[in-house]
């Protein structure tokens, strides 16, 4: 059975809310349309790091562990997602509605969902299930209710 993704979010620029959409188009190397990091707009699009932020992920899983202590559009990933364990996709390709993505990174929690929503605790919170940073190989559409699962060999 796949996973499915279960809320979508972006935001027009770095420290802007998370806002919910049905659907969107991700494109191919830059991220998802209307998206902070499509845009270079991201708190770390002049970072000076190579990493492909493109597009993150997190499992509801994850969400749902911390107890309602944060809601997923507080985390600031992209792409909730349930029943696809994320943490051992660095390095290997996954479909996403339409689209062909690539882990690149874990999302390791840090303090800054916790400062834009004045909520503390979110790095203890989620200590090894802070999402995945991705990079979109192949573009395309990602709505609310779409499979993720891995390409046929």
């Amino acid at each position: 059975m796949p996973g499915r993704v279960v809320q979508i979010f972006i935001a027009s620029g770095a420290g802007e809310p998370m806002c919910e959409v049905n659907e969107v188009r991700a494109l191919n190397g830059l991220g998802l349309e209307g998206d902070r990091y499509a845009g270079h707009r991201g708190a770390w699009s002049k970072s000076g790091r190579r990493v492909k932020r493109q597009v993150s992920l997190i499992e509801q899983e994850a969400v749902s562990r911390a107890g309602g202590r944060f809601s997923a559009s507080e985390t600031r990933r992209n792409i909730v997602v349930r029943d696809f364990p994320l943490n051992h996709l660095v390095g290997k390709e996954f479909i996403v509605g339409e689209s062909l993505m690539r882990g690149v990174e874990l999302c390791d929690p840090c303090r800054r969902p916790s400062k834009l929503c004045g909520k503390d605790g979110f790095e203890e919170l989620f200590a090894g299930f802070g999402g995945l940073r991705a990079e979109i190989l192949i573009g395309g559409m990602i709505k609310v209710g779409d499979g993720v699962i891995y390409p046929k060999a």
